[in-house]
C-alpha cells in the first residue's frame, strides 16, 4: 500500500453531522464569506484572527466576558495578546456543563477499584479544596504543585487551584527526587500535594522515601497535602500537613460549600507551568495562560476531535505530560474523563478501562500502538466477522496518537486488526503550546502516514533553509502568526531572552517548532486540504553526506520487524568530518540481533527509504534512554557517541541506559 493511500473516508452523513461543519456554515453566514471546505475555513481563520477567535468564543459558549478587543499587537508574535480586556475562570468553564448526576470522572488503575465521580461530587470537592487553598493564604499567581498519578485527586486539586487563581504544576510520581526538585524549586510552590505510592506492572511503588528526600530542597513549601492512593502510611514532615481525604470529606475542615465560588481573572492570567524535557540542561518552566489554553482546547476537542457533551474521553497519560492538561479541558465540552493509571497491558489494561468506560475517544502514544501490534493485540477477528471490530469498543469513534510520528505500518495494523470504523488521528504539537499545530478532522479522509490538517487558526507551514514556504519538501515546521496558546513567558526569564532564543532565533517573528516536516496538499471530493508528515525532531535530524534525514524515516522501516521493541537512530562524527548513522535496537526477550536480521533491516531501510538512510552501524542495546514522558532521548545518545557529558541525567527515566550504550562495542572508532 502506498504511503498516502486513503485508509478511512467520512460518509456524507458524518460530514454533515460533524461539529466543524456546523461551525463552518455558521461562520460562512456570519461573515458573508465563501467557505466551501475546511481549508478555506482555515485560511479565513488565519487571515482574520479577530473575527475567528471572537466567533469561536461565542459559538463555544465560553463563560466569561471577552472584552472589546480580540487581539493586541497582532503583528508581533511574542508581544501579541488575545482578548487583552477579557476575563474568565478556567475552572468555572470546566465545571459549568452537565447535570449534577452526570459522570465527570471515571478513575481506574492497576490493583484499584474503579470509581466514578459525578459532576455534583466534583463541584463539592473543588469547593472544599478551594476553601482550603484560601485558608492557607493562596493568592492569585501563587504556585500549587503536585506529585500524583493520573486520577480524581489530581484533577480535583488542579481545578481548585485554578478556581482561586493559583498556577498549577504537576509531575508524575515516577520522577526521581532530583527530577522533582529541578522542576519545582524553580517555581517556588507554596503547597505540594503528594501520594504515598502508586501501582505499576503489578507492583506497589512506595514514594515516601523519595518525598522525604525532596522536601528539604523545596524551602518555599508552607503546606503538604497527602493523598492516600496506595494504602501506605504518611511520612513525618516538618511542614504543616493535611490529608486529602479530610479536605474533601462531608465535614470538610475549611468549608462545606456545595458549589465553588469563582472569581474571574484576566484572559492571559497564568494557569499552568509545564516543563521541557530537560535532557540538555535544567527543564524550562513554560507558563501558559488560562484563556488561551481553554479556547484552544475547546476548539481542538469540538472541531477537530468532534468530542461532544456526554461523550467519554480516555487519554493514557501521566500528570507530567501536557496531554493530561489537554485532556482536562474536555470537561468544558461536557464530556466525561476516564482517568486510567498503570501499565497499559496490566490488570485492568488500558483497553479494559476503555471498554468499561465506553470511551468514545481514546488517546495514546504512537509507541503504544506499535507495542500493541507487536504484542499481538487483535480486536478484529481474522475471519472478518464481528462488525467493525474493537471487541467491546463499539462506542469508539476516534483514536488519537501523539508523542512521536505514527508509522504508516501502524495505520495498516489499526484498520486491519484493531478497528475498522474509528478515525485514527495522528496529532502533533507539544508542551511549548500545550496544544497541537497539526491534527485530525472528522470531515477529511485519513491517508496512510499523514496527519490530516493544520489546527484551525494556526498558520502552520514548512520552511526551507532560506525561510520560504514549501510543499512536498522536507523542512522546518513553523507558525507564521501569533496563536492564543503560545507561552505567556518562561518562569525566571525576566528579559524574555530564553523565550526568544527557543522559538524565534531561526526566523524573525516566526515560531520555529523544532520538527522536521513536510506538507502534502490534496484536492479531491472533500475539497482542498493539506496533510503533513512529521519526520522527527529537527535538532535530532541526521546529516550524513550533507543530506538531511529524519529519524522517523528510519523508524518506520524498523517497525516492520517484530523482533525489535524499540529503535533509536542517531549520528556519530567520523574522522573525515562527516557523520555516520548508528541504529540502536532494544530487542524482544529471546530475539537477539543476528547477522541475518541486521542485513534484513538494512535492506528494508534501503528499499523503503533510500540508500543514504542505511545505518553504518546497527547494534543491540540492553535498554534505550527515555524521558519521563516516555520519549526516546536521541540527543542524549548523540552526546554519548560524541564523547560528551549529558548535562541533566535526572531528566531521564532510566539514565543507566546511557552508560550501557557507552560500553557497546564498535562505537569508539567513529
Amino acid at each position: 500500500m502506498r504511503e498516502n493511500s486513503i485508509v478511512w473516508r467520512p460518509t456524507a452523513e458524518e460530514v454533515a453531522a460533524a461539529q466543524v461543519t456546523r461551525f463552518r456554515l455558521s461562520a460562512e453566514k456570519e461573515f458573508g464569506a465563501r467557505l466551501p471546505d475546511l481549508l478555506s475555513l482555515h485560511r479565513f481563520a488565519c487571515d482574520h484572527p479577530e473575527k475567528f477567535w471572537r466567533f469561536l468564543w461565542d459559538w463555544a459558549g465560553i463563560v466569561g466576558t471577552p472584552g472589546a478587543r480580540v487581539l493586541e499587537n497582532g503583528g508581533d508574535f511574542i508581544r501579541a495578546k488575545f482578548f487583552p480586556d477579557g476575563e474568565l475562570n478556567y475552572a468555572e468553564n470546566l465545571l459549568s456543563p452537565g447535570a449534577p448526576e452526570d459522570a465527570a470522572l471515571i478513575e481506574s488503575g492497576e490493583m484499584l477499584p474503579t470509581r466514578t465521580v459525578t459532576r455534583a461530587e466534583l463541584r463539592v470537592r473543588v469547593a472544599r479544596l478551594a476553601a482550603f487553598f484560601r485558608a492557607a493564604g493562596i493568592a492569585p499567581g501563587d504556585r500549587v504543585a503536585a506529585v500524583l498519578p493520573n486520577g480524581a485527586a489530581a484533577m480535583s486539586a488542579m481545578l481548585a487551584a485554578a478556581g482561586v487563581g493559583a498556577i498549577w504544576s504537576s509531575c508524575s510520581p515516577d520522577f526521581g527526587a532530583d527530577g522533582i526538585v529541578e522542576r519545582f524549586e524553580q517555581i517556588a510552590p507554596r503547597v505540594l500535594l503528594v501520594c504515598d505510592g502508586y501501582f505499576y506492572n503489578g507492583k506497589r511503588i512506595d514514594l515516601r522515601e523519595k518525598i522525604q528526600q525532596a522536601l528539604p530542597r523545596l524551602p518555599s513549601l508552607e503546606r503538604i497535602v497527602f493523598v492516600d492512593h496506595s494504602g501506605g502510611d504518611f511520612p513525618a514532615v516538618d511542614v504543616p500537613s493535611e490529608k486529602f481525604s479530610d479536605l474533601i470529606a462531608d465535614d470538610g475542615k475549611f468549608g462545606a460549600e456545595k458549589r465553588p465560588a469563582f472569581s474571574r481573572f484576566p484572559f492571559n492570567h497564568p494557569l499552568f507551568i509545564l516543563y521541557s524535557s530537560g535532557t540538555t540542561g535544567r527543564p524550562k518552566c513554560i507558563a501558559h495562560g488560562a484563556g488561551g489554553t481553554l479556547l484552544e482546547h475547546v476548539k481542538e476537542h469540538r472541531l477537530h476531535c468532534d468530542l461532544r457533551a456526554g461523550d467519554c474521553l480516555l487519554y493514557y497519560t501521566t500528570c507530567g505530560w501536557m496531554m493530561w492538561n489537554w485532556m482536562a479541558s474536555a470537561l468544558a465540552v461536557g464530556a466525561t474523563l476516564a482517568l486510567h493509571d498503570g501499565q497499559p497491558f496490566g490488570t485492568p489494561s488500558l483497553l479494559d478501562a476503555a471498554r468499561a468506560a465506553r470511551a468514545n475517544v481514546l488517546g495514546m502514544s504512537a509507541k503504544l500502538i506499535s507495542a500493541m501490534e507487536k504484542s499481538g493485540v487483535r480486536l478484529i477477528p481474522p475471519d472478518g466477522e464481528g462488525g467493525e471490530g474493537g471487541k467491546g469498543l463499539t462506542d469508539l469513534r476516534a483514536v488519537l496518537s501523539t508523542g512521536s510520528p505514527l508509522a504508516p505500518e501502524s495505520y495498516d495494523y489499526f484498520y486491519r486488526d484493531f478497528h475498522r470504523r474509528a478515525r485514527l488521528h495522528s496529532i502533533s504539537g507539544g508542551t511549548d503550546i500545550v496544544a497541537c499545530f497539526v491534527l485530525g478532522a472528522p470531515v477529511l479522509p485519513i491517508r496512510r502516514g499523514e496527519i490530516q490538517c493544520a489546527s484551525l487558526g494556526y498558520d502552520a507551514a514548512v520552511f526551507d533553509s532560506d525561510g520560504r514556504a514549501v510543499d512536498n519538501e522536507k523542512g522546518e515546521l513553523v507558525c507564521r502568526r501569533a496563536i492564543p496558546s503560545k507561552p505567556l513567558f518562561f518562569w525566571g526569564d525576566a528579559d524574555g531572552e530564553k523565550y526568544r532564543r527557543a522559538y524565534f532565533a531561526r526566523f524573525a517573528n516566526v515560531w520555529t517548532h523544532g520538527d522536521f516536516a513536510e506538507t502534502r496538499p490534496h484536492s479531491d471530493e472533500w475539497g482542498s486540504h493539506c496533510g503533513m508528515v512529521i519526520h522527527g525532531r529537527s535538532d535530532a535530524t541526521l546529516n550524513p553526506g550533507g543530506v538531511r534525514i529524519g529519524t522517523a524515516e528510519i523508524y518506520r522501516q524498523v517497525e516492520k520487524f517484530p523482533q525489535a521493541l524499540e529503535a533509536l537512530a542517531t549520528a556519530q562524527p567520523t574522522a573525515d568530518g562527516d557523520e555516520r548513522i548508528v541504529l540502536l535496537l532494544r530487542m524482544r526477550p529471546g530475539a537477539g540481533l543476528t547477522a541475518g536480521l541486521t542485513e534484513a533491516i538494512r535492506r528494508a531501510i534501503r528499499s523503503g527509504a533510500s540508500p543514504r538512510h542505511v545505518p553504518q552501524l546497527i547494534l543491540e542495546a540492553p535498554d534505550l534512554p527515555r524521558t519521563m514522558n516516555g520519549k526516546l532521548a536521541e540527543l542524549a545518545v548523540r552526546r554519548v557517541l560524541r564523547g560528551e557529558e549529558v548535562e541533566n541525567k535526572n531528566a531521564l527515566a532510566n539514565p543507566e541506559a546511557l552508560e550501557m550504550i557507552r560500553k557497546l562495542p564498535g562505537l569508539g572508532g567513529g
